[in-house]
């Protein structure tokens, strides 16, 4: 059995997130004087957390948060960030650059709703999500492969810091730290995996998670939760369990979605 933690995080706030201005891919635009403060809260709030590995979409609003991020790590500020482009937000061709409300009547005119309806030159939602299932795979398979080259050179040497410093960090209730805890039985965390991307990226990736990897979530996430976008960094942990290594579909626990307890001290700047 083969178990990783991953931790997705959304980038922080543009000027246009914040005029509900639709970038896509095709606007590039820096976070904000408020981005920038969300994204060191997010820091300081995983600040003891230790990653092995950390990814990021390629355009500049995550590439801006995961340093930001980083800059706050007491491990992590030195590790080399994986720029890729099945990380980015999903596209909205002509939709790109214009006002949300426009998508939405674009959509109307053509007797669809939002999401669902597709832009012209923009990507599918299925096509947003074979994009976030070919990345996962990819994940997936790098760290069943290192935790092989591991277990071959240092059989039985697994750190349980990575579980530890996730355990002290998501206060969920009282039971929450024992879904960490190995005295059930379940081996140490091999890997501990930090994403940095972008809403309906991650609403698509995590619906794929939940419809076809079945994964099972806390009690405390809603229904309303599950169907919306999250807030700009807001931070979801998922533990990945391999019982036969690529053979099966990984079983898949949401510990907590689209948690957003770091900003409550964070001001926005105008």
């Amino acid at each position: 059995m083969t178990r990783f933690a991953l931790t997705v995080v959304r980038h922080g706030e543009t000027r246009l997130n914040k005029e509900k201005i639709i970038q896509g891919q095709g606007v590039d635009a820096p976070i904000s004087e408020t981005g920038l403060k969300q994204a060191a809260a997010a820091g300081l709030f995983l600040n003891n957390v230790k990653f092995t590995h950390i990814f990021s979409s390629d355009l500049t609003r995550t590439k801006q948060t995961v340093h930001g991020i980083l800059e706050k790590n007491k491990f992590c500020r030195d590790m080399t960030v994986k720029y890729d482009s099945r990380l980015r937000e999903r596209k909205y061709g002509v939709a790109e650059s214009r006002a949300l409300s426009e998508l939405r009547a674009m959509a109307k005119a053509a007797g669809e709703e939002c999401p669902a309806f597709t832009p012209p030159g923009g990507e599918t939602l299925d096509q947003v999500k074979m994009r976030g299932k070919d990345f996962f795979e990819f994940l997936c398979q790098l760290i069943l492969k290192e935790a092989g080259q591991k277990e071959q050179f240092s059989p039985g040497t697994p750190s349980n810091c990575l579980e530890t410093s996730l355990a002290e960090i998501f206060p969920l209730g009282k039971n929450y730290a024992s879904k960490f805890k190995s005295d059930s039985g379940a081996p140490e965390l091999v890997a501990s995996v930090l994403v940095v991307s972008h809403g309906a990226y991650m609403k698509s990736l995590f619906n794929y998670f939940l419809t076809d990897l079945k994964c099972s979530l806390p009690a405390t996430v809603s229904e309303s939760e599950l169907m919306s976008v999250s807030p700009n960094t807001g931070i979801s942990l998922f533990i990945i369990n391999f019982e036969k290594g690529m053979e099966a579909k990984p079983t898949i626990q949401c510990v907590c979605m689209n948690l957003h307890d770091h900003l409550s001290g964070v001001t926005e700047t105008h």
